[in-house]
This record gives C-alpha cells, structure tokens and sequence, in this order.
C-alpha cells in the first residue's frame, strides 16, 4: 500500500515587528484598564453598579415632590424640570457618600478644634454594616466552592445569633474567655444548623435548597419558641426580648466609646483571609473545588463527594452562624425575634456581587456596608426613603447576573472564551 503524499507546511510569515505593536501595561492599573477595555468580569460588576446607579436617579427624580411638579410642566419650561431633577438627585446620592465615608462639615468642625471621633463616624458606621455582611457572604462563598446554594444562611445566623446571646448573659467567665466562648457558641449552631442538609444531601440526594429555605423556617419558629422562656425573657418583660449580653462578652470598640466600630470587622477580616487560605492552599479546599467542577472526575480522584458536601455545609453553616454572633455581641447586645434575620439573603447578594471570590465577597460587602450606613444619613438629610437603596442593591446583582445586557446597554464585546461559554461569569 502507497503512503499519501506529505504535504509540505507553508513557512509562516514572519511576525510583525514589535516595535508596532502598542505597549503593554503592567501592574493592577494596566489589568484593570485590560478589564475593561475588554469587558470582563470586573468591567461587568463596575458597570452593572453604575447602571444601578443610574435606574436609581430616575427613581429618586420620579418619586422627588419637586421634581415631579416641574416635569408636570415640562413643555412650558424643560430646563425647570431637568434643573429639579438634577437637585433631587444630586442631594441625594451626595447624602448617601457623605454618609458612607467622609462628611466635609465634620472635618471642618475637627480642624476648628471639634471632636475628631465625627470625622470617621461615617466611615466606622460602614465598617460595622459590613462585618457581619462579610461573613455571611462567605458562608454563600464557601458552599458555592462545593457546588452548594446556601439558601439557609437566614436561619443560620438566626440560632448563631441565639447562641451567642445565651451564652453571653447566662454564663460569668473572664472577659477575653467569655467572648470567646460566646462566639464559638455562635459557631457551633451554625454549622449543627448546617449539617442538616449537608447530610440529607449526601445520605439521600435531597437538594441543599429546598431543605436549608425550610430550615430557615423552623430557626425563625425556633427562636421565637425560646423567646418565650423564660431562660431566654428578660425579667420583668413579657415581649420577645432577652437580657442584654454582659460586657466581658462583648466585642470591644476600636475607636472609643462614641463609634460603633468593633473588633468585629478583624475578626471578619481574618475569616476571609483563613477562608482564601483554605480553599487555595489545602486539599480540603481542593476537594470542595474539584467536587463543585466534576463530581465523576472527582470519585476518579479519590475524593468522596459526599464528605465534600457535607463539610461544605457544615463551613457555611458555621461562618453564617459567626456573622449573626458578632451582630449580637457587636452591636445588638440582645436577641429579638428579627435578630440577624437579613443576614443569609443579603450574604446571597453579596457573594453574587463578588462572584464567589472571597475578595470579591468583602469588597461587595464594604459596598452594601457604605449603602446601609449612607441610606440612613439620605433619608435623614433628604427625605428620600432608604427603599431606593435597597433598590440600587437589587438592580446591582441582577445587573451583575446578566451580564450580556450590561455589555448591550454600553456596547462592550464579550471575551471570546465568555462568548463560547456563553455566560459573563
């Protein structure tokens, strides 16, 4: 039998010279500048917000007595409407940063010989919205690593919350041992609260989602039901409210008496760092990875799926059951019925935000701390409800979560790997 003929191979023309070509930037400027030149994942989220933003001075406008009545006469007079709608919204959303971060009166009132605490109360106030947020995120952070949906972040920190407040005004130990105590309390009831579905899950292939939005519901029943004991009920109360936690377990402030700031926001700090650890330097987190990617390339592996699911509830379960500690020995200082309740679903929005990554979870919750912190000082200032900031929260996440119509609505081309994937993620 005759060989076919080898075809000879065409000589490749040689490359343009270098000199041509534009420089390439380096560092964190020339990769974020790469980003979003090229509409990638950080190009998305920054836009997304912006977009968010935007929905968001319409509805401030719309809603802003003022500038509806201009726009009722915008025929006759259409710079009017436009000039009130720009006030309403300029008022607002510079309330909100100067709530968030820095408050220019305050620095004034300092150099002057004022208190210097007000200079960084807006700032400390973002902190302290953000700590608890970080740790729930990171629950959801965690369990996405195992290709997990905690939906039952809510419950979770519900009976952390619970716990540690038991533990709190009930037991009388040394200061340091008594907060720490108080917060592995938190801990555990976490992660027992998540290893319910994590066990189902494996055991009996029930779905993470149904189970742990059930759990949600029997924590909320839970808490109630001990609420009305009197091991739970302040003395001399009959509503559903605890004694408050002694101030051995309390987490101490950071910045004096008059901020809020605790050391909470460390603590949290440290979790993320351990977390990124975990997942980037162990096999445990190697495992929780590989199981999440391919759970038949997994078993080939030698990994047990099963344990994998089960660990990845129990961390998330105990991370949610931290954030709803550090809430109560933080700044609560008493357990009531809607104790941490907000915690698991903004933990979801947040972890969404951040895409998953344990830096892109805590910069999402700095973002929805300076929100909460700036919301409150928008309504006071302006009058402007704080619903408009749970809307730009909302829209930011569904933003994130199509990212195909934030590359429309600003004309960005997709990276050719996204596009073949077809997803932004």
């Amino acid at each position: 039998m005759s060989r076919p003929p080898v075809l000879e191979q065409p000589i490749a023309a040689d490359p343009p010279p270098a000199a041509s070509a534009p420089p390439r930037r380096s560092g964190l400027g020339g990769r974020i500048v790469r980003e979003i030149v090229t509409g990638g994942t950080v190009a998305v989220t920054v836009l997304a917000l912006v977009l968010a933003l935007l929905v968001g001075a319409v509805v401030i406008a719309a809603s802003d007595p003022a500038a509806a009545a201009a726009w009722r006469r915008v025929t006759s007079d259409p710079v009017r409407a436009l000039g009130a709608s720009w006030d309403a919204i300029a008022d607002a959303y510079g309330a909100l940063l100067r709530g968030a971060l820095l408050e220019p009166a305050s620095v004034s009132a300092a150099v002057d010989g004022g208190s210097i605490a007000n200079v960084f109360g807006p700032i400390s106030e973002t902190l302290v919205a953000a700590t608890p947020l970080i740790l729930a995120g990171l629950s959801v952070t965690i369990a996405f690593r195992a290709g997990l949906f905690n939906i039952g972040g809510q419950g979770q920190a519900m009976l952390g919350a619970a716990a540690g407040a038991f533990v709190g005004f009930h037991w009388q130990l040394p200061a340091a041992l008594h907060l720490t105590a108080a917060l592995l309390a938190g801990v555990s009831a976490g992660a027992a609260w998540g290893l319910i579905p994590g066990f189902l899950k494996a055991r009996t292939g029930a779905h993470e989602v149904i189970t742990t939005i059930m759990l949600n519901y029997v924590a909320v029943g839970l808490v109630l039901y001990l609420l009305s004991k009197p091991i739970f009920l302040r003395e001399g109360r009959t509503d559903p409210l605890s004694p408050e936690v002694a101030g051995s377990a309390r987490l101490p402030q950071l910045a004096g008496e008059t901020l809020r700031l605790h050391l909470g926001i460390l603590v949290a700090l440290a979790v993320a760092a351990a977390v990124l650890w975990l997942l980037r330097r162990t096999t445990i987190g190697f495992s929780l990875r590989i199981v999440s990617l391919n759970e038949d390339a997994a078993r080939t592996a030698g990994v047990s799926v099963s344990r994998a699911w089960v660990l990845g509830m129990v961390l998330a379960g105990a991370l949610a059951g931290l954030a709803g500690a550090v809430e109560i020995l933080g700044t609560d200082y008493a357990l009531v019925p809607s104790s941490a309740a907000s915690l698991g679903f903004l933990g979801i929005s947040v972890a969404l935000l951040g895409r998953a990554t344990v830096g892109g979870t805590v910069l999402a919750s700095l973002l929805y701390g300076a929100f909460e912190a700036g919301g409150v000082r928008m309504q006071a200032a302006t009058a402007t409800p704080f619903d408009i900031v749970t809307v730009i929260q909302a829209l930011t996440v569904l933003f994130v979560a199509a990212p195909q119509l934030v590359r429309a609505v600003f004309r960005l081309r997709a990276r050719p790997i996204e596009a073949a994937a077809g997803r932004g993620w």
